[in-house]
C-alpha cells in the first residue's frame, strides 16, 4: 500500500532553503483546522487545538488505511494574524490570532471527518473537537524560508521578509502568515527546531 505523504508530494513547500527566500506556488490543499487566539505557549485553547487535530488526524488515518488508502499524518501547521502586523516581529503573543492546521489527503471527506470527530469525542473530552473542521487553503504564490532555531528568534527573518524582500521585489501580503513545524518541540532542542515561514504574496 503506497502512503500519501504531503512532505514528499509537495517537497518544495516543506524543504525550503534556510539561507535564501524561495518563491513558490502553493496549490489548494485540504486541512483539519481549529481557530483560536492568545499566546500559544500559555493559552489552554492552543494545547487543546493541537490535541484535537492530532487525535482526529490519526483516527482518520486508521479508518482510511482500513479502506485501502494510507497516509502519513502531516506536521502541525498554523496561520497567524494580529491587528498589528508588527506583533509578530515584536513577539507580542497575547495579541495573536491563530488557525492550527494538519494537512489531509484530497480523498478525505466531510463525512470522514465527522465520523472521526465522533469517535474521538467518545473517548476524551476536548472543547476543541467542536471547533475542528475541514477546510481548503488556496495560498497561491508565496515567499518562504526555513527558520532553524527557537520560535522567538524568527523576528529578524520576518522583518527582513516584510521590510526588505517584499518591497524590493514589488510584492505585498496576500494572505495570512503561515508556519509549518517540521520538528516536534517536545523532543527537539530549541536551537535545532525547523520551521517553514511562508507568506502568500501578490504584486502591489
Amino acid at each position: 500500500m503506497q502512503k500519501y505523504d504531503v512532505k514528499k508530494e509537495h517537497a518544495a513547500l516543506y524543504s525550503p532553503s534556510a539561507t535564501t527566500f524561495s518563491d513558490v506556488v502553493v496549490p489548494p490543499l485540504n486541512y483539519l483546522a481549529v481557530d483560536g487566539e492568545g499566546d500559544p505557549n500559555t493559552a489552554p485553547a492552543y494545547a487543546a487545538a493541537i490535541e484535537a487535530l492530532f487525535s482526529t488526524s490519526y483516527t482518520i488515518k486508521f479508518a482510511s488505511k482500513a479502506q485501502g488508502r494510507d497516509f502519513v499524518v502531516g506536521p502541525l501547521e498554523a496561520l497567524w494574524t494580529a491587528d498589528d502586523a508588527g506583533a509578530f516581529v515584536l513577539r507580542a503573543k497575547d495579541s495573536w490570532r491563530w488557525t492550527a492546521l494538519i494537512n489531509q489527503p484530497e480523498w478525505i471527506t466531510e463525512d470522514d471527518v465527522a465520523t472521526a470527530l465522533s469517535t474521538v469525542a467518545a473517548k476524551k473530552q476536548n472543547p476543541a473537537l467542536t471547533l475542528t473542521r475541514l477546510i481548503t487553503l488556496d495560498e497561491g504564490r508565496s515567499i518562504q524560508i526555513l527558520h532553524v532555531g527557537p520560535y522567538d528568534d524568527e523576528g529578524p527573518t520576518l522583518a527582513r521578509l516584510h521590510d526588505e524582500y517584499l518591497p524590493q521585489n514589488g510584492l505585498t501580503f496576500n494572505g495570512l502568515h503561515h508556519e509549518v513545524y517540521l520538528s516536534d518541540a517536545r523532543r527537539t532542542a530549541p536551537q535545532k527546531l525547523k520551521t517553514v515561514l511562508r507568506q502568500p504574496v501578490r504584486p502591489y
